[in-house]
């Protein structure tokens, strides 16, 4: 009897230090955790609002897990960098701060156009035949054309055709920005965009211009046709170009 009075304490007393070990192995456990390091993407400087990133523009910050960011975006291997190429900040990012998925939206028209245009220049829509609009991306190069009335030097009124334009770079064409779709993101995509033309009669383009290219597409539009023609990849030369006349043509 006085045998089982001693061994209950000290069967109690091992349960307690067994239940101890177990919540002091789990709280070390959590520490452990929290100050386990992970690599997060962070602004190399200052990233301005509604900037299109760039893999330079970040570096690879290590932090212990527990002061990293729900959202950001954690680097497990060199090819996640480039997941937030061609993202846009939707607001500032400060020199090292994370930079996370919910600061960022996509290249689309969500973020704007302006993104898209290059310093010193303008972004000018121009309506084109729907037809085209499959075939010309962001990107490419093309020159622009206006058709119009002229009046000849003995007074005569003749139609002719003149290249205004060339090497204009395309930087949307309707609401694609050249954000890069997946398959699916693109047919969806598609399918809205063939919803809407369906009520309109052309496609746009929005082409980058310098402020005197953007007064003479003005003036195009005003008073001619313009018409888009494509340039080869990689065909950035300009040309001489006399005006065309169908009265030059067969003379």
């Amino acid at each position: 009897m006085e045998k089982k009075g001693v061994l209950i304490p000290m069967v109690l007393a091992m349960l307690a230090a067994v239940f101890y070990l177990m919540v002091l192995t789990s709280k070390e456990k959590a520490l452990s955790g929290d100050y386990e390091k992970a690599k997060v993407l962070a602004a190399r400087a200052d990233i301005p609002e509604r900037t299109v990133l760039k893999e330079d523009m970040v570096e690879v910050l290590e932090v212990p897990r527990k002061f990293m960011q729900q959202d950001s975006f954690e680097i497990k291997s060199p090819s996640d960098m480039k997941l937030i190429v061609n993202l846009v900040t939707r607001t500032r990012v400060p020199k090292g701060n994370q930079v996370t998925q919910s600061s960022l939206v996509s290249l689309s028209p969500e973020s704007g156009l302006s993104v898209k245009i290059p310093p010193g220049y303008r972004g000018a829509m121009l309506p084109i035949e729907p037809e085209m609009k499959i075939l010309i991306k962001p990107g490419d190069r093309v020159d622009v054309l206006v058709t119009f009335e002229a009046m000849m030097n003995d007074g005569r009124k003749e139609k002719v055709t003149a290249t205004i334009l060339q090497n204009v770079l395309v930087i949307a064409v309707g609401t694609n920005l050249g954000q890069g779709m997946n398959a699916k993101q693109f047919k969806n995509q598609q399918a809205v965009e063939d919803k809407t033309a369906a009520f309109a009669e052309k496609a746009t383009v929005s082409l980058a211009l310098n402020p005197n290219e953007a007064q003479y597409l003005a003036l195009a539009l005003k008073t001619g046709e313009p018409t888009v023609i494509m340039r080869g990849l990689g065909d950035v030369e300009m040309h001489p170009m006399e005006m065309a006349s169908f009265r030059k043509l067969f003379r």
